[in-house]
């Protein structure tokens, strides 16, 4: 079928077809793409890409959107294909399509085989729709697959890109993924405290003796330096405090649902929050 010319008679116009005829149209190519992960499978990236994305940014039924999903996942996991794929805004389509969680699982692995390539991971970094959107599915608890594959995507995207890792902390990270690393699957856990351990190296790295301007240095033993260094240890303290207290009380929020009386947790929180770090 794919060597008598198939795929340059797709349709197209898409809004001149019933929505039975996209279904099977999308399972046909479904079928088709399984050549895919066993031979030679010559991708006719003008036919079948724009027929996959627009069924993908149309109205079409669920059904049909995982048979197109399904197979620019068996597309992608051929490294040839990378490039048609990118050069053909496939990101771009699969970043909008995760935040529907019906759909968000195979668009995820599909990401997950794409940013691994040089051109893939750039045309992440440079939507506007990453990290917000994958920091958004790392608060799917209800979705645990989905966490996993965004904490890996997360993975590939901040290591070692300085100017990504700022962009998730100002999104607001690491109580996300704090909160996975407590109450996520092994993998998400696994992954969530591989980033958590990035960002506790960059913060210790930009606060060492020469991230920063340097002025005149006091004697150490002087009482303005003990002073001030006491002051120091009592800020960091309550900031510690304070940010352990927020974090906590958001996972029992999530948790009040499987963890019936949330009164000892409360009590733990406070006691966590008072008692914790030494005086």
């Amino acid at each position: 079928m794919v060597e008598a010319g198939i795929f340059p008679k797709l349709p197209k116009n898409l809004d001149a077809l019933e929505e039975p005829t996209r279904q099977e149209l999308a399972g046909l190519i479904l079928s088709l793409s399984l050549l895919a992960n066993h031979t030679q499978f010559p991708l006719p990236s003008s036919e079948v890409l724009p027929f996959l994305i627009g069924i993908l940014e149309s109205s079409s039924s669920y059904e049909t959107k995982e048979s197109c999903l399904a197979t620019l996942y068996n597309l992608s996991a051929v490294l040839d294909n990378a490039g048609p794929l990118l050069s053909n805004g496939v990101v771009h389509t699969l970043l909008r399509v995760i935040s529907v969680k019906e759909l968000s699982e195979k668009a995820l692995a599909t990401l997950g085989h794409l940013v691994v390539t040089l051109m893939g991971k750039k045309a992440m970094e440079n939507s506007s729709l990453v990290p917000e959107s994958l920091i958004e599915i790392m608060t799917w608890e209800d979705m645990p697959k989905c966490q996993e594959l965004s904490a890996y995507i997360l993975m590939i995207l901040a290591h070692q890109s300085s100017d990504l890792r700022y962009k998730m902390l100002k999104s607001g990270i690491v109580p996300v993924i704090l909160e996975v690393a407590l109450l996520g699957s092994p993998l998400a856990q696994k992954r969530s405290l591989k980033l958590l351990q990035w960002f506790k190296d960059e913060r210790q790295t930009r606060m060492g003796p020469h991230s920063g301007p340097q002025t005149a240095r006091i004697a150490i033993g002087s009482p303005l330096n003990n002073r001030e260094a006491q002051e120091g240890k009592k800020m960091m303290k309550n900031l510690v405090r304070q940010s352990l207290q927020k974090n906590m009380e958001l996972i029992i929020r999530r948790s009040n649902a499987t963890s019936g009386d949330s009164s000892k947790f409360k009590s733990l929180v406070a006691n966590t929050s008072s008692k914790s770090l030494p005086g």
